[in-house]
This record gives structure tokens, C-alpha cells and sequence, in this order.
């Protein structure tokens, strides 16, 4: 399955996306309790609303690393090389962003969307992550089946 046009944008849409993000899950790593990581993760001067949200945003920035990271990358080497296996790590990578983004417009959308407003909230602090593992995924799942596009 050699890549195409498709395969790349999606590749560099999806690292355009997501590097910003593994910078803030390695800040809040680093320094969980900077100003710098609230205003990545919360907002300008936004505080944690308490403990379980201060955790809630460990417990993903490790999960983002630990697993998230290396799905993603092994991904789009295997993509970008043309193997079955890329493509099912691919897709993997798509379906967690997908599941993760569901969760955070539940539990962070009162929060960060008034912060950002409704152009940034829907473009990169959740849309962005939501079409990208849409794409990732489906894009993915047709590859495999054997659609070439």
C-alpha cells in the first residue's frame, strides 16, 4: 500500500495538531504546577478547579506519553512505509484521539470554550483532534479493506 496524497495530509495534519499538544502534556510532566502548564491546558490565568481536574490532566498527559506517543508514531512510520501494520496503528491512533476528545467536551468544554472562545475551541482546542482521529480512522479502516484512493 504505497502512500498517497491522502496519506500525507493526513500524516502532517496530524503532526501539526498533535505537537503542540505533547508539548503541553510534557510541560504539565514537568512542571504540573506552573503557570505556564494553566495557561496551556486551562486557559490564561486559569487555575485547576480542584484536585480530581489537576489529576484528570496528569493521569492523560502520562497515558498521552506512554501510550498515545509511540501509537501515534509507529503509525505514521508504518503508513508513510506502506505497511498493513501502519495503518492498523493508524487507525489506532485515530480512535484514541476520537475517544479521549469525546470525554473532554464533557468535562472540559464549560471551561476552556469560554477562555477561548468558539473559533479556537472548535479549530484546536477540541475540532482539531476530533477531525484528525475521524480521518486517521476511517481513512485507516478503508486502506486495509482494501480501497485504495
Amino acid at each position: 500500500m504505497q502512500p498517497t496524497i491522502i496519506t500525507w495530509a493526513l500524516v502532517i495534519f496530524g503532526f501539526i495538531t498533535l505537537l503542540p499538544l505533547f508539548w503541553a502534556q510534557f510541560s504539565i510532566l514537568y512542571r504540573p504546577d506552573s503557570q505556564q502548564t494553566r495557561n496551556l491546558l486551562i486557559g490564561e490565568g486559569e487555575d485547576w478547579r480542584d484536585k480530581t481536574h489537576f489529576r484528570m490532566s496528569l493521569g492523560a498527559a502520562w497515558a498521552d506519553w506512554l501510550f498515545f506517543a509511540p501509537v501515534f508514531l509507529i503509525g505514521n512510520i508504518g503508513v508513510l512505509l506502506g505497511h498493513t501494520w501502519g495503518y492498523m496503528f493508524f487507525g489506532a491512533a485515530g480512535a484514541c484521539s476520537l475517544y479521549i476528545n469525546i470525554i473532554l467536551w464533557f468535562t472540559e468544554k464549560e471551561y476552556v470554550y469560554p477562555t477561548r472562545g468558539p473559533l479556537k475551541y472548535f479549530s484546536y482546542y477540541w475540532g482539531f483532534f476530533m477531525y484528525w482521529g475521524a480521518l486517521a480512522l476511517t481513512y485507516s479502516i478503508v486502506r486495509i479493506s482494501g480501497f485504495a484512493f
